[in-house]
């Protein structure tokens, strides 16, 4: 049986991300392997096994295209208006909050919040399979 253990994206800025990661999520550095052309940070809380793995490409400086692939990562909380809020208090600019319907009830309570590198980020609140 496989088990997710992580995600990569890739960032420009390392310093950036990683404060933004520990600000908006408390994801610290867990791990950071640095290889001749690139580097590796492995971010992670305590609240999940399952880490963000950041690739900074070395010598880059053109930011990444995101595409139209790619669609968004996705955490959960205990209180979404108290976390949307915190961020709001932060300067972190988060979307606004959503409820969301499916055939009667609601699915869930979610908004977006979006990194410096352009990834968007969906923050739900803790409600039935949102666990």
């Amino acid at each position: 049986m496989a088990k997710a253990i992580h995600s990569m994206i890739r960032v420009l800025d390392e310093a950036r991300s990683l404060a933004f990661y520990d600000k908006v999520f408390g994801l610290k550095a867990a791990d950071r392997l640095d290889f001749e052309t690139f580097t590796l940070v492995y971010l992670s809380s305590g609240e999940s096994e399952f880490e963000v793995e950041l690739t900074i490409n070395k010598g880059r400086s053109e930011p990444y295209s995101i595409g139209d692939g790619y669609g968004h990562l996705a955490v959960s909380v205990s209180d979404l208006d108290a976390e949307h809020q915190r961020l709001s208090d932060a300067g972190v600019e988060p979307g606004r909050i959503i409820d969301f319907s499916h055939d009667g009830g609601l699915l869930a309570r979610f908004f977006f919040v979006t990194d410096p590198d352009g990834y968007r980020i969906e923050i739900l609140q803790r409600h039935g399979r949102f666990k």
